[in-house]
């Protein structure tokens, strides 16, 4: 299906924007949180749940003081802020993306000093706007690294691209899944 027209939200596969749920969304539980009712752009909520972030036995993060970025279809992606990394641990790499809305990211690699994790953090240093609050804090991909909200562990947004991060108090689906590339 193709259509064009400056106002129309679907072309771009972005009619959900928080402000209504899909037909599939699976309805939150007591205790839980929908990514349809996220918005987009997205929102930035921060939280005093414990985030810890593992390489085996090393500890590069944790911090009870961290920030949920919340979009549309997404898990929340955590940003943890600086002075609760070790920044021992990280290696910075010669790597950027781009984000219309946090602008340009670094990556780092983790390591624990036997084990070297690629490209397994990014931060945006430069955030501002809205996101300012973002400028120096690290996130993780937590399909490289034990990632962890109040000690339960956190699994990867699917599809290999997001950082994302999925508990038991969020339900989607996700973007990333199969079949989720209009959205």
């Amino acid at each position: 299906m193709s259509r064009t027209g400056p106002h129309d939200e679907d072309t771009f596969g972005w009619h959900y924007r928080g402000g209504e749920r899909p037909p599939f969304a699976i309805a939150p539980r007591p205790g839980q949180e929908s990514v349809w009712d996220y918005p987009r752009p997205p929102a930035i909520v921060s939280s005093e749940r414990r985030v810890e972030v593992r390489l085996d036995s090393r500890v590069i993060a944790s911090t009870r003081n961290a920030f949920r970025v919340l979009e549309t279809a997404g898990a929340p992606t955590w940003y943890l802020p600086p002075e609760t990394i070790d920044f021992d641990a990280l290696v910075a790499v010669e790597s950027a993306s781009f984000c219309e809305w946090k602008g340009v990211a670094q990556y780092w690699d983790v390591t624990d000093g036997r084990r070297r994790v690629a490209r397994a953090a990014w931060g945006y240093p430069e955030a501002g706007g809205r996101f300012a609050a973002l400028a120096g804090c690290v996130a993780f991909y937590c399909d490289r690294l034990d990632c962890r909200v109040d000690g339960r562990r956190a699994f990867a947004q699917p599809g290999g691209f997001y950082g994302g991060w999925v508990t038991p108090d969020v339900v989607g689906p996700f973007k990333g899944e199969p079949g989720t590339e209009g959205w």
